[in-house]
């Protein structure tokens, strides 16, 4: 029995999500990008319960709650960054639930994105980089793990997901499925080969086809990549916040300061937006010029 405008607008605000990530799931969207939304929005919810028991549908959510929910995460200290991304992910929902007739109008209408701080991207130096590989040298999945990274910027995501089929030792090349199972080919090079071909000659019996392994012979968790890539840092006496976006900056960033175009950069990036992907030339333009003040000529 389909329901009616007047049943839609008492459901609860769990039953209110459930339908977005549904939607979500609909639309093709990625597991992370799912992943991620569900996250944002049901910590808000959760805000919801701990502080007004008396919101238990999508329609009793006014602009205050969200407002106050805002400055709350403020005064925990949370990035721009962070409050902007869950402020988008709550302007999507209540718009979503707006338009299939669960709430007249969505109490996001109105509010300001919190105001992102400049974000420099952090990029490993090669000597910081070049002491992570040493220190995996013995472990050859975790090294081989930190030379893809490096070699082909792929996201976490698309490395925990890679799969024994996607490589191609001829060519070479790997396959990588990224955000909305969009595939592209990336080139592989001789470290990249080389580290891959000496993690698979090692590694566990499974049943799994993907290519990264825990130590129980099941894939690997983006979780256990994040770990690993942190441990890596913190015994190579990097001070700086650095993790498994780190490395796909740095990629990126070198691979522009070698002059390599804009345009190829975002297929190997998988960045759906050009502009995405010109930070990184804009970062490779400012080297070139520190680089050259400092090998002046006297």
């Amino acid at each position: 029995m389909r329901q009616t405008g007047a049943d839609m607008r008492t459901i609860t605000l769990e039953k209110g999500l459930a339908t977005f990530l549904n939607a979500l799931s609909g639309k093709n969207r990625s597991a992370a990008t799912i992943r991620a939304y569900h996250t944002d929005i049901q910590q808000f919810l959760s805000y919801l319960h701990e502080t007004n028991v008396s919101i238990q549908t999508p329609a009793d959510v006014e602009k205050v709650d969200v407002v106050e929910y805002l400055s709350a995460l403020a005064k925990r200290e949370l990035t721009g960054i962070a409050r902007a991304r869950k402020m988008s992910a709550l302007r999507e929902y209540f718009r979503f639930l707006e338009g299939i007739g669960v709430i007249l109008k969505a109490p996001t209408t109105g509010i300001e994105t919190p105001k992102r701080e400049k974000n420099r991207r952090q990029v490993l130096r090669s000597d910081e980089y070049t002491k992570m590989l040493s220190l995996a040298g013995a472990h050859p999945r975790d090294y081989a793990i930190l030379q893809v990274f490096l070699q082909t910027g792929i996201r976490v995501s698309e490395l925990a997901h890679l799969k024994i089929e996607d490589i191609d030792f001829i060519k070479p090349a790997i396959t990588v499925r990224g955000k909305g199972s969009v595939e592209r080919e990336i080139a592989l090079e001789k470290k990249g080969i080389h580290a891959l071909k000496s993690y698979l000659a090692v590694r566990v019996e499974s049943f799994s086809s993907r290519v990264f392994l825990n130590y129980q012979g099941e894939p690997i968790s983006e979780r256990g990549i994040r770990k690993l890539v942190v441990k890596y840092r913190k015994e190579a006496g990097i001070t700086k916040k650095a993790s498994c976006h780190t490395l796909r900056h740095t990629f990126a960033t070198y691979k522009a300061e070698k002059g390599v175009s804009a345009f190829q950069l975002q297929q190997w990036l998988g960045h759906a937006n050009l502009n995405t992907t010109q930070i990184y030339v804009h970062l490779g333009k400012q080297n070139a010029r520190k680089v050259m003040e400092n090998t002046s000529l006297v």
